[in-house]
């Protein structure tokens, strides 16, 4: 066994996971004069749940409160300053059926909710204004506005909300919704441009050593309260010595804590999203929502756009994106809540090609009623699957980020992309307190709301490269590293 200490003579933290979590705290601590080593089982960085939503208001989840929409409002700004080459600027369109029990005017109460902060950020700061002007955060559209913008040409470009409306508007079956419907600058944000923004700004820095294809296989402290992790990489075990410690292993963050002797609440959740493919349009469409009750028939479905006629579906409906016994719970001899052995080895890139083909036609008939032409869609690809943390016992936590267990121990718990910032935040302002790290950084990061430093001078032929690369090394399409909208209009 080789023994290494790291490279660096700094204050030294070891992060466990290279998750959004694990990269975004190593981007932050690195930048503010920690020395960071980051540890990742897998080949590459953000290898985990889908994701594809900012959640910029959480208005995928009215079944949240307004003060958790709010959050993800907040949190989702400051990750769109971060990553703004990993956004997709194109808006979203919520929609109520006409069979659910939810109503448009409870849709309407929350964006004013929404719009009316949105609008005191930008105030407070004008950099704020990263979803465009407040005045536009959502618009509405009664049934008349829908049938008249059904009548114009479908743009190449959309530009104005009214032409983002088009498609949508020749397509659907407005028979089945309830007016009026919403269109809200809820933007995309890529996981392959997430990847690769992140891994290219860590191998930059020369404040964080990448330990990709790593397995951490015991972690414990040494007489000296040194976090001492051991780890096996292509048949080599290897020791590292650590000041701190961050536990970012997203579903399998209990795994660490068993190790450590701590024993936090703990949800997992097993999901997948489907690739679809929809030859018949080369229609530049936003995001499109259809609210309702989780874990039914009739379940949100939410369909994700992609360049070149790519859709990712998610519908939370037992037999598409959720599964049976796919909710587990930590028990009071373990931290890791245990996943049936079937969806482990799904998250282990195990699944039947059947599997596949008749979750993904499930997910195409629930789009097709509600734009009958999707049905003409087929399977696209994989799944793109995961299972993701849910601290405590709420299972519809949306907002979570970290967790302190000792003065050299963390536990970062994060359910949404938007909370990777704040969560990485919060532990700067930890090690602060500890003086582990300088006030003088601390001024820093107060003086400058959100760094981007380490993200702003990587070129778009660089992460466009890295992320098409990513995609298909994952087994994806490579158009599924591409936007539809690349900056704000």
């Amino acid at each position: 066994m080789i023994n290494k200490q790291p490279k660096f003579a700094n204050t030294r933290v070891g992060i466990i996971g290279g998750g959004i979590g694990g990269a975004t705290i190593a981007l932050k601590l690195s930048q503010q004069g920690a020395d960071v080593l980051l540890f990742e089982k897998e080949s590459s960085l953000v290898n985990g749940p889908p994701m594809c939503h900012l959640h910029a208001g959480g208005n995928l989840y009215r079944e949240i409160s307004d003060q958790q929409c709010i959050d993800l409002l907040k949190q989702s700004i400051n990750t769109a300053k971060l990553y703004q080459e990993a956004i997709d600027y194109r808006p979203t369109i919520v929609a109520v059926p006409s069979h659910d029990k939810g109503e448009p005017s409870d849709v309407i109460s929350r964006l004013t909710v929404l719009q009316r902060e949105y609008q005191r950020l930008v105030e407070s700061d004008p950099q704020n204004e990263i979803l465009g002007p407040a005045s536009e955060y959502f618009r509405l559209y009664q049934r008349a506005d829908i049938e008249k913008l059904s009548q114009l040409s479908v743009p190449n470009h959309p530009q104005t909300p009214d032409e983002w409306m088009i498609a949508f508007a020749k397509q659907t079956d407005l028979t089945r919704l309830k007016f009026p419907i919403f269109l809200v600058q809820e933007y995309g944000i890529s996981v392959f441009r997430l990847a690769a923004l992140t891994s290219l700004a860590l191998e930059n820095s020369p404040h964080c050593e990448l330990l990709t294809s790593t397995q951490v296989t015991s972690v414990t402290q040494n007489s000296a309260q040194k976090w001492m992790i051991e780890t096996t990489r292509s048949g080599i075990d290897e020791t590292f010595e650590v000041d701190y410690l961050i536990n970012a292993c997203g579903f399998r963050t209990g795994t660490i804590d068993d190790m450590v002797g701590a024993k936090p609440k703990r949800m997992v959740e097993f999901k997948a999203a489907y690739i679809s493919r929809w030859n018949d349009t080369q229609t530049k469409w936003p995001e499109v929502i259809f609210h309702g009750t989780r874990g039914t028939k009739d379940g949100m479905t939410q369909l994700t756009p992609y360049p070149n006629g790519y859709f990712q579906i998610h519908a939370m409906t037992p037999d598409i994106t959720l599964f049976e016994d796919g909710l587990v719970s930590s028990k009071q001899e373990s931290a890791q809540p245990e996943l049936p052995s079937k969806y482990i080895r799904k998250v282990n890139h195990q699944w039947d090609e059947q599997i596949i083909n008749e979750r993904t036609a499930k997910a195409i008939e629930k789009v097709a009623g509600y734009i009958p032409d999707f049905n003409s869609a087929d399977v696209g690809g994989r799944p793109m699957y995961g299972a993701q943390q849910i601290p405590g016992a709420d299972a519809t936590l949306r907002v979570a980020d970290v967790a302190f267990q000792s003065n050299s121990y963390a536990r970062c718990e994060i359910v949404k992309a938007s909370s990777a910032l704040p969560a990485a935040n919060t532990i700067f302002d930890k090690l602060v307190e500890l003086g582990l790290l300088t006030d003088e950084n601390s001024q820093h990061c107060r003086n400058s709301f959100v760094d981007t430093s380490m993200t702003s001078d990587i070129s778009e032929q660089q992460i466009a490269q890295r992320a098409e690369y990513l995609a298909l090394e994952r087994g994806f399409p490579a158009d599924l590293a591409g936007r539809t909208m690349p900056s704000i209009t």
